[in-house]
């Protein structure tokens, strides 16, 4: 064997180390116990054998489990059919892969073995050989005297991606006008809908709330939805509560009447990208974002002040209902959350705005 690619170190064999040699084959435990191996072999069958039976499960799921059934874990909920498409499915794979990998270690052979790596590169004549059997093949494909051949396989396998593109449609509605009215542009909040603290779930009460005190609030109704439904909605209508002296904050006349002696509500979602806020600072009435720190006055209306945000936070109307609960007057009047191109923000709050 010629080693001229190789640095010369090595006087006996060109190395550039001493060639270390094999050390002494050790026999696996299941190689010299015949009871091991089949073992062994017993144990792989059974993992490869629950596979068929997992995937008939999986299919079982798909057509028997409601769609909208959950399964509860105290204070989580967990989509009954996707968690049985990850229970069934995963074990399958999980399987498969513990099976090969035992396969590997106890069944295959193991013998060691030592190869010596050639050069990197190909020679020329390696290189011509490899040209010659490319243009044999080409024109062994006929492809030369039948050249629509190759336009049509092209044709033919592209048009084959259409379908694979269509499917991306279902990854989201197109957001038409109507489309955005319905579901980024609205929230579960409406006339009557109870404010309660995310964490007790009590309804809130204006004599509960301390001047300079924020609460972070949801909507009652709420509690109606499930699962990534209830996800969305939560997302959309998370709303914090703030207590000021009427005295000290900017209430323009066109909001008179949407505050209860100085307890004002406004959408916990930045108008940025979407961080949640609850970053209250009493003495100013700022609200700062965590994420990019844009700052919103909260004692004018909600209108931004410093940082990248380019509009108010939306402010739910609210009011105290016959027993003596604050309750919304209805939904935001503008969208919450970040910013999107296709919307009015004509209707945005601007400092000075009556």
């Amino acid at each position: 064997m010629s080693h001229d690619n190789l640095p010369v170190k090595d006087p006996e064999l060109g190395h550039p180390v001493p060639n270390p040699g094999l050390e002494e084959h050790v026999e696996r435990y299941t190689d010299v116990d015949k009871g091991a191996g089949d073992r062994a072999y017993r144990t792989i069958l059974m993992m490869l054998g629950a596979v068929p039976v997992l995937a008939i499960l999986f299919v079982v799921i798909y057509f028997a489990v409601p769609r909208d059934a959950y399964i509860d874990f105290g204070i989580l909920q967990a989509n009954a059919m996707n968690l049985g498409f990850g229970l069934t499915g995963g074990l399958a794979v999980l399987l498969i892969g513990l099976a090969v990998v035992q396969w590997a270690r106890v069944i295959m052979g193991d013998e060691e073995s030592v190869e010596i790596r050639h050069a990197a590169s190909s020679s020329e004549e390696e290189r011509a050989a490899v040209l010659e059997e490319f243009d044999a093949g080409v024109e062994q494909s006929g492809v030369r005297r039948r050249k629509l051949l190759l336009g049509a396989a092209g044709g033919g396998l592209g048009i084959s991606l259409v379908p694979a593109v269509v499917l991306f449609a279902d990854m989201g509605p197109h957001p038409t006008a109507a489309v955005r009215a319905e579901t980024i542009e609205r929230t579960i909040w409406e006339e009557g809908i109870l404010l309660v603290n995310d964490v007790t779930w009590e309804p809130l009460r204006p004599e509960a709330l301390e001047v300079g005190q924020l609460v972070n609030a949801q909507p009652a109704n709420l509690n109606d939805f499930h699962g990534a439904e209830l996800q969305v909605e939560k997302a959309k209508a998370s709303i914090i509560v703030v207590r000021m002296d009427p005295n000290s904050i900017k209430i323009p006349q066109s909001r008179a009447d949407w505050h209860v002696g100085g307890i004002l509500a406004y959408s916990k979602i930045c108008t940025h990208v979407g961080c949640p806020i609850s970053l209250w600072e009493r003495q100013t009435h700022h609200l700062l974002c965590p994420c990019h720190q844009s700052t919103f006055d909260l004692g004018n209306s909600g209108v931004v002040v410093f940082g990248p945000a380019a509009r108010a936070l939306p402010q739910l109307p609210i009011r105290v209902n016959a027993d003596g609960y604050l309750v919304a007057q209805s939904d935001f009047t503008v969208p919450v959350g970040p910013s999107f191109f296709e919307r009015d923000s004509s209707q945005d709050f601007q400092d000075g705005d009556q």
